[in-house]
């Protein structure tokens, strides 16, 4: 089992890497919309050309790299020459595929922004087309960041590539900050579909892939400095990659069917956006996601990228009683972060989108119900994330296929009955559905993954989060308490909301953590004993 201490230091590095790229992507986003908006024609056209590369990106290799390439060269690592050659054939047969794939996304643009899109006409098509071509190319390099972050990850180097983004973030805010000085702010300036010229399209899309590109290239330091150096090396029949081969087979089957469901949700959600009505649709829909995924990436990610190459070790020594003990603490622990999280987003869900999405009333309102409805999946939403790596620690990317399968024809069913709904609340249903899809997808990880290891410790996983839930429900109303006194000041503008959010959160989390304390949980006990024991050192 890993070591508390250990774990938390390394775990506290990457959530300080993310926690200021997340920052900074919060301003970025308050800084777009500002530009062009949240719930214009010509925001959802760029949140859709900027949001393709990801998307295929995370279908062709986001997954597979990430379930494939530690637990290969934490094996390979045990070779006489500590695993170079092979990871060099690896890399290099990664970077041909991601290459390839790169140029052909980037010459298929018109095809991606349609299959993405739903009833838009020929100027919006025709805009979010010509932003695609400049951000397609960052498919090729969210791929060569995710290889090389995973290098480092598998020598136990972490916090480079949680601080990559941080990057990323300043150099879009300064692209944004150039074009809002050169063209005004989408209030100020409206930017309809009619007004946008080939130096608008090439700096606000143009800026926002020079990012990704800054992102992935920084890393090549880091990697220097561990001694870790770098050889094309072709050929790449016998010599192990096989097993990788199967892994990666599984892991894109699952990822293409999670992108199908995807798609459904993205040409729902397009669905909505109807000129001059305002409604919540993809880009709400963004802000929505970026919110949700905040306290995900912060803690989830952080402790589940430190404890993978743990679990990998520990999978391949087949101890089965260490890969528990790090799965159980993982969970516990990002459920009491999580829990949190969920209480405070569900109070503070419409001024943290007035803070993100900028002033205006009934636009707070719609992104804030679309963040309520993704944060009741929060919780399981990380916790199957976490039961996934130990599938891939034991190379097994079949098992998460066929609960992902389940879960995108369950959600995918929900998402399409939004379209019965009201285009003002439409993207809430599809996050609703969302967050039931999670929880199925929770059960049916769980169900397996005992079924695999005879034992997960879910007696006391359960046990943890009925405590967390007590103190996070305590907090929610202490909350709602307090908000209560000024419910119109904090949607009266974008620092009314800030000083709010923070005057509410802060309440929140004295309250919680008090909570939590009596409740002896003994997660929050442990933090302390950790933290209490550096003080003393």
């Amino acid at each position: 089992m890993s070591n508390l201490s250990s774990l938390a230091k390394s775990s506290a590095i990457m959530t300080a890497g993310t926690l200021t790229s997340r920052i900074l992507g919060l301003v970025k986003a308050s800084l777009l919309a500002m530009a062009i908006g949240v719930t214009a024609v010509q925001a959802d056209a760029f949140d859709v050309a900027n949001k393709v590369p990801n998307t295929l990106y995370m279908l062709l290799a986001g997954g597979v790299v990430n379930a494939v390439l530690v637990p290969q060269l934490v094996r390979a690592s045990k070779r006489k020459d500590g695993g170079e050659d092979y990871t060099n054939r690896l890399l290099t047969l990664a970077f041909l595929i991601l290459a390839a794939v790169g140029l052909i996304a980037t010459l298929a643009a018109p095809l991606l922004v349609w299959l993405y899109s739903s009833g838009w006409g020929p100027d919006q098509m025709a805009l979010a087309t010509a932003f695609a071509y400049w951000c397609l190319p960052q498919l090729f390099f969210y791929g060569l960041y995710t290889l090389l972050g995973q290098v480092l990850n598998a020598k136990s180097s972490f916090g480079p590539y949680m601080w990559a983004p941080v990057l990323n973030n300043v150099v879009a805010i300064v692209g944004l900050l150039v074009f809002i000085l050169m063209f005004g702010t989408d209030k100020a300036s409206p930017h309809g579909l009619s007004t946008w010229d080939p130096g608008m399209i090439a700096l606000l899309a143009g800026s926002a892939t020079l990012g990704v590109v800054a992102q992935a290239l920084i890393l090549i330091w880091p990697l220097k400095r561990i001694g870790f150096k770098y050889k094309p090396t072709f050929g790449f029949r016998g010599v192990g990659l096989a097993t990788a081969g199967k892994v990666a087979f599984w892991t894109f089957s699952a990822m293409l069917i999670g992108q199908i469901g995807f798609l459904i949700i993205s040409r729902v959600a397009a669905g909505a956006s109807v000129p001059g009505e305002g409604n919540a649709s993809n880009a709400a829909y963004s802000y929505g996601y970026l919110v949700f995924m905040l306290p995900h990436s912060l803690i989830a990610v952080s402790l589940a990228t430190a404890l993978f190459t743990s679990l990998s070790k520990n999978a391949a020594n087949k101890d089965t009683e260490a890969v528990v003990g790090d799965f159980s603490m993982g969970v516990r622990m990002v459920g009491l972060i999580n829990s949190f999280a969920v209480a405070a987003l569900i109070v503070l869900a419409s001024p943290v989108a007035m803070i993100i999405a900028g002033d205006g009333r009934e636009q707070a309102m719609a992104v804030g119900l679309v963040i309520i409805a993704m944060v009741f999946g929060l919780i399981p939403f990380s916790a199957n994330y976490l039961a996934q790596r130990v599938f891939y620690a034991y190379e097994d990317a079949k098992t998460p296929f066929f609960i992902q399968l389940p879960q995108v024809i369950f959600q995918s069913l929900l998402v399409l009955s939004a379209s019965i709904f009201p285009n003002s609340v439409t993207v809430a249903i599809i996050g609703l559905a969302m967050s039931l899809g999670y929880l199925l997808a929770m059960i049916l990880s769980f169900t397996l993954l005992k079924k695999r290891l005879g034992d997960i410790d879910l007696r006391g996983i359960l046990t943890a989060h009925m405590k967390f839930l007590v103190a996070a429900l305590i907090a929610g109303i202490a909350g709602y308490g307090l908000l209560f006194f000024f419910p119109d000041f904090a949607l009266s503008g974008q620092w009314q909301a800030f000083v709010s959010t923070a005057a509410v959160g802060t309440l929140m989390l004295i309250v919680f953590l008090g909570a939590c304390y009596l409740l002896k949980v003994r997660e929050l006990h442990s933090i302390i004993g950790v933290v209490a024991g550096k003080l003393r050192k």
